[in-house]
């Protein structure tokens, strides 16, 4: 992905938008939109959107799990499912 194809003004957006659209749809590459010649907007197809916000739930979830383990907060998977096993019989 090239980014630099991928950058256009805000007046290209407003001109264009419904083109814009179908065609984040169809490439699934982003688009940077500028305002005074600053990046201010990136815009993507909700796919991708959806795939990146799964990706950094994911990405958070092991960062936790690393985070614990440095930190000595975890036990050996055989003694949890004993424990499991233990409280499901008495009930």
């Amino acid at each position: 992905m090239k980014l630099s194809s991928q950058i256009k003004p805000i007046s290209y957006l407003k001109a264009h938008a419904a083109e814009i659209v179908r065609n984040l749809g169809e490439q699934r590459e982003p688009l940077i939109i500028t305002q005074n010649g600053e990046a201010k907007v990136v815009m993507q197809d909700i796919e991708s959107y959806e795939q990146t916000q799964e990706t950094m739930a994911l990405l958070k979830t092991l960062a936790l799990g690393n985070r614990q383990i440095e930190e000595g907060k975890v036990q050996p998977a055989t003694d949890v499912i004993k424990r499991l096993r233990e409280g499901r019989q008495a009930r």
